[in-house]
């Protein structure tokens, strides 16, 4: 394994003196088979070169502050049961953990806990996984009470399948009554009992999280605002997006998940519709199930949302299989391929291409059939912006119904309800006396409007 060295001094996530966590070195494992199964069906152009997982570690390595002194591809031929890597490699990586003086390895991978505790016997260091490195990205990201609840749910359910007999204390507890006391429960099955205990509560709390949210959904459906919904691959630029849109302070940075919990805010588009924008957390290849499952609450803001926004890197060389990775996840949560024009991409950081580059990605895009053609945005510039206003508009009144209302001057109940239920449009007072109202509804509303004050013509899209 050839070791690849780093200069502290131009990362800029952990200068010296940031208070690093501590000296790690990465691993990223290289399964010459790697292309077989299910990533073979998606082609070889989709498939992210080891080079690029290997950055990508790196990466998540220094989002916690991690001193990354050296990392390396480790080609495997196969995966060993005990290690993980086979025993020259485990040696090989004992050697520079003994000479970088690293205290913690990060390996890419899914690791059983018996791999674990074998690698961190055979380095003398502590070692944590692709899933256990996540899990740590996002506990301290989280900034919010249901945030650090999804959090510990996803890392209980991940730590207790790492209860093994590797430390003197777990093992079997004296019970019973008397001198001599009968056999209990050992102590791993006291840690598992807690831990269940404690999963249990948290399910709990985030069911109340969950039925408060569905109220606040229910509340929102009341009112004539459509909602729009940021996702994408982490540090794909949803939150500087989000921020240009909006014109809010979500914290936005050049690193791996600098956001995690959701944030909603009412823009006003240039033509005066009003909609709810909704930034949530990245996705990222091999994300969890854990916390796929933990953040579903969350989650369901994308599941509701009238339009989705697929924010891509653009300018990113593994753009394609991140957004894979992003379909993945949504498909997990029901949300398949482009649902009559909800789904729109948004190709962002054009900014970081030139010349011949972004001709070529504009004439790609031009190239792509009406309903998945994306739109072309710089979020740090503002470039493009206007025209994904537009195409936000032109979405979501696609979905909505424009209709014409007469009411009796006198009937306020009746228009304060329309400015309730829906988005009105215009009102004018007609020479009668009556007020010509003209407003725009989803279905479900635009229905109830009909039942309430007669059917309408309603307007050609």
């Amino acid at each position: 394994m050839e070791p690849r060295r780093f200069d502290n001094r131009n990362d800029r996530l952990s200068p010296p003196d940031s208070g690093q966590t501590g000296r790690a070195l990465v691993i990223e494992p290289h399964l010459r088979s790697r292309e077989s199964g299910a990533a073979a069906a998606r082609g070889k152009a989709a498939l992210r070169s080891p080079e690029a997982r290997l950055e990508e570690a790196v990466g998540l390595a220094r989002a916690i502050d991690l001193n990354v002194v050296a990392s390396g591809i480790a080609p495997l031929g196969g995966i060993r049961p005990a290690s993980f890597i086979g025993k020259g490699k485990v040696e090989e990586i004992a050697g520079l953990v003994k000479s970088d003086e690293v205290g913690i390895v990060v390996m890419d991978c899914a690791l059983s806990p018996v791999q674990q505790r074998n690698l961190e016997k055979a380095w003398g260091a502590k070692v944590v996984d692709r899933t256990g490195l996540i899990l740590e990205i996002f506990g301290r990201r989280a900034r919010t009470r249901e945030g650090a609840l999804q959090v510990e749910l996803a890392h209980l359910t991940y730590q207790k399948s790492r209860l093994v007999r590797s430390w003197t204390h777990l093992e079997r507890q004296r019970g019973g009554f008397g001198f001599l006391g009968g056999p209990g429960e050992t102590q791993i099955e006291a840690d598992r009992r807690m831990i269940e205990e404690r999963i249990a509560r948290i399910q709990v709390e985030l069911d109340k999280v969950k039925r408060t949210r569905k109220l606040h959904r229910d509340s929102r459906k009341r009112v004539p605002y459509a909602i729009a919904a940021l996702v994408g691959y982490t540090n794909a630029g949803k939150s500087t997006l989000f921020n240009r849109l909006s014109r809010a302070s979500v914290l936005s940075a050049d690193m791996l998940f600098a956001t995690l919990d959701p944030t909603l805010r009412a823009v006003e588009l240039p033509s005066g519709l009003r909609v709810i924008l909704s930034d949530t957390v990245g996705f990222i290849s091999d994300l969890p199930t854990t916390l796929v499952a933990a953040f579903r609450a969350t989650l369901e803001e994308v599941i509701e949302a009238d339009l989705i926004l697929h924010v891509r890197d653009i300018s990113h060389e593994d753009a394609e299989a991140q957004s894979l990775d992003v379909e993945d996840v949504l498909s997990q949560l029901g949300i398949t391929g482009r649902e009559e024009g909800r789904l729109l991409e948004v190709w962002n950081k054009i900014d970081r291409l030139e010349g011949d580059a972004r001709v070529r990605l504009r004439n790609h895009a031009e190239r792509q059939a009406a309903p998945h053609c994306p739109v072309l945005v710089s979020a740090r510039t503002g470039e493009g912006l206007e025209g994904l206003a537009a195409e936000i508009e032109r979405r979501l009144a696609a979905r909505r119904v424009t209709i014409d209302f007469v009411l009796d001057a006198a009937d306020g109940a009746g228009l304060s309800w329309l400015h309730r239920h829906t988005e009105v449009m215009s009102k004018a007072l007609r020479d009668d006396g009556a007020i010509a109202v003209t407003v725009r509804a989803d279905p479900a509303n635009a229905q109830k409007a009909r039942a309430r004050f007669g059917r309408p013509q309603a307007h050609a899209h």
